[in-house]
């Protein structure tokens, strides 16, 4: 039996400040693993576990977002 390291616990949690969002679409179309929408177009972030070798993906989504709605976060 191998020890979990600190890294492997870890994860990203990404959020979309709702007062940013214009509804883009931006985050569902290019991660809708992590991204729904609401009845009118806005996004929502999915309850799944991103993990940290999928950080730079999340990173590059979350900079697409032409509001800066969407900030991540280590947990």
């Amino acid at each position: 039996m191998t020890e979990s390291t600190t890294d492997e616990k870890q994860s990203v949690r990404l959020r979309i400040d709702t007062d940013l969002c214009v509804g883009h679409g931006r985050c569902y179309t290019l991660a809708p693993t992590w991204f729904d929408t609401d009845d009118i177009g806005y996004g929502q972030v999915k309850d799944v576990a991103i993990g940290l070798d999928e950080r730079g993906v999340a990173e590059d989504v979350a900079a697409a977002c032409p509001e800066g709605a969407i900030s991540l976060e280590l947990s």
